[in-house]
């Protein structure tokens, strides 16, 4: 910190070394320590100021969650101007379905034409604080590589080539049918290419500066939590940092909001009912519609009878790997007890017979699934005596009749890359002698050998399998989800609830 600068004439610097000789030593000390004190002064002032224009920014819109947030400033919107709303999205399929989902809502409860992010399928971008994640996107991008599909097979491709058939990336209305969402819910969003919102913005013709860019930056994952309701709060040990109320928040008047993340399915607290059905509309909206995806779902589920069980059994990453060999028990219990029907004493009894590990175990604690609870649907019907699959079954079927039952087709969807030879699988095996898996049916699966992509020339087969597991499996007649899996809460609740004509279940 400098003082201000004085145009009065100053000593010269043989008369300041006078001074400074002729000075007592404890004169200097005093003025040492009048500096000192100044400084601190400075110091402590240029803080304060510092935390009044961040708290002056942030807080008509956002406070810690235990107290209400203050009352925004009075505001007329240019009503002849289009609001925009824009999030950076990361991680893998369904954490951005989410993150779209919650952005969705929150454009159309704020009245803002939303910038759509296309997906990115493949090798993932992770999330990090909100300016590294901009940074990430922009530098992920393909837009400049437009010379790398066109390298001759057998020549070295330039360094900037390296990993470009990794990912991919595809419009959301490729997968999902954003004509009748847009229609029902009553929002207009816009595809966003992935180039930088300034850069878009500047070649779509919208006129949107700096200074009219409303920006909530994060710098973790949990920072803001949005609320439909003035007096609620979010719970005390809530993970969100910041509450953000929506009626607030919409009478903003920059035509552009920035957020970070918007990934989380409770990051919307809802307690309105307008808001719960707008939710409610948007992730039945966000089936997968894929026609090519559809007719080959459709395939395999006619190979298999058409009445079949399904599982999604997720072992390969995180918690998930370290919990395999409970999760795997958990769900064989469910599909043996609870869908096929057989008693406790049964089941137990067939679980000491097959499992490979040598020892007695009590029946697990299968936990309620209460948000499904909250939305009954109404009975299936009842399984067949006996089922047809026009796909030969992997061994002979059981003959004794309490076993009868688990003839049944078991559709088994995982990330497992060898199941044959995973021993977490060997009870399946033994138990269901009508077990496949997606890559059972690549005979199939060649029609989709033709999809490319047209916006980089890669091919998309082997990056929608993914969705493609997920259609097969939401068409059985009951599924069994590891717990806590994205993929299989959105099987479960949305795409299996759809296929029957259920109401879909809310979570968050």
């Amino acid at each position: 910190m400098h003082a201000p600068y004085s145009t009065r004439p100053g000593p010269s610097i043989s008369q300041s070394l006078m001074s400074a000789k002729r000075t007592p030593s404890h004169s200097q000390n005093n003025k040492l320590a009048i500096l000192i004190a100044i400084l601190a002064f400075a110091s402590v002032t240029c803080f304060f100021f510092a935390h009044h224009l961040f708290t002056a920014r942030f807080a008509p819109y956002a406070q810690p969650h235990p107290h209400p947030a203050d009352a925004l400033p009075k505001s007329t919107p240019l009503a002849s101007d289009t609001k925009y709303l824009s999030y950076y999205p990361h991680s893998g399929l369904h954490n951005q379905r989410i993150a779209l989902e919650n952005a969705i809502v929150l454009a159309q409860q704020l009245n803002r034409t939303l910038l759509v992010p296309s997906l990115r399928l493949g090798k993932p971008i992770r999330y990090v604080s909100f300016e590294k994640l901009k940074r990430f996107l922009a530098l992920g991008s393909k837009i400049g590589l437009e010379h790398c599909p066109l390298v001759p097979a057998g020549i070295l491709a330039p360094d900037e080539c390296s990993g470009y058939e990794e990912w991919t990336s595809i419009p959301w209305d490729h997968l999902v049918n954003f004509s009748a969402m847009e229609e029902n819910i009553g929002v207009k969003m816009i595809q966003w290419d992935g180039s930088p919102i300034a850069q878009y913005m500047k070649k779509s013709h919208i006129n949107i500066f700096e200074a009219d860019t409303l920006t909530l930056q994060d710098s973790g994952p949990y920072d803001f939590r949005f609320l439909d309701t003035i007096d609620d709060v979010s719970p005390t040990r809530d993970k969100y940092l910041y509450s953000i109320y929506i009626p607030k928040l919409a009478q903003a008047r920059e035509r552009l909001l920035q957020i970070g993340t918007l990934f989380g399915s409770s990051r919307l607290r809802l307690k309105q009912g307008v808001s719960k059905n707008v939710r409610r509309d948007v992730r039945t909206g966000m089936a997968f519609t894929n026609p090519h995806l559809s007719r080959v779902a459709d395939t395999i589920y006619e190979v298999l009878g058409a009445v079949y069980i399904g599982a999604h059994l997720r072992v390969g990453d995180g918690q998930f790997e370290q919990r395999s060999t409970d999760n795997a028990r958990t769900i064989w219990w469910k599909l043996v007890h609870l869908v096929c029907g057989l008693d406790l004493e049964e089941t137990l009894a067939l679980e000491q017979q097959l499992s490979p590990f040598d020892e007695d175990l009590d029946p697990p604690l299968i936990q309620p699934d209460v948000p499904s609870l909250r939305v009954p649907h109404p009975p299936l019907p009842l399984l067949p005596r006996t089922f047809k699959p026009k796909i030969r079954c992997r061994s002979p079927l059981h003959t004794p009749p309490p076993l009868q039952r688990l003839n049944i087709p078991l559709y088994i969807a995982t990330d497992s890359p060898n199941p044959a030879a995973d021993l977490l699988f060997s009870i399946y095996f033994q138990t269901f002698p009508c077990i496949f898996f997606l890559s059972d049916f690549s005979s199939r699966l060649t029609t989709l050998d033709a999809l490319i992509n047209p916006f980089d020339q890669v091919p998309l087969k082997g990056f929608l399998m993914p969705v493609l597991d997920a259609m097969v499996l939401a068409r059985a007649r009951e599924v069994v989800v590891t717990d806590g899996s994205t993929f299989g809460t959105f099987v479960k609740d949305v795409l299996w609830r759809r296929h029957w004509g259920f109401e879909i279940v809310q979570r968050g």
